[in-house]
């Protein structure tokens, strides 16, 4: 999760972070945070290079959650219930 430090600070963080080709996924989110980032990398060292990349390029604080195993990804959407 990423949070701008200033509220007040333009909303280009997506655009800022574009050239990270670590970041697979953008999502803009509601709560406390303001965007979601599914990032792959090797190893923690990575993962912590890239946040000091992410915090200096966007202005932003991050929180961190570490997927320890996936059970399904990518399934195919439902189609709406008809009414």
């Amino acid at each position: 999760e990423i949070t701008p430090l200033d509220p007040a600070q333009p909303d280009t963080a997506p655009e800022l972070l574009a050239h990270l080709e670590e970041i697979e996924a953008c999502h803009s989110v509601a709560g406390a945070a303001s965007y979601l980032l599914l990032v792959r990398v090797a190893t923690p060292r990575h993962l912590e290079s890239l946040l000091r990349e992410v915090r200096a390029a966007a202005n932003v604080s991050t929180r961190t959650t570490v997927v320890l195993q996936t059970f399904y990804e990518n399934r195919p959407v439902a189609p709406a219930a008809r009414t």
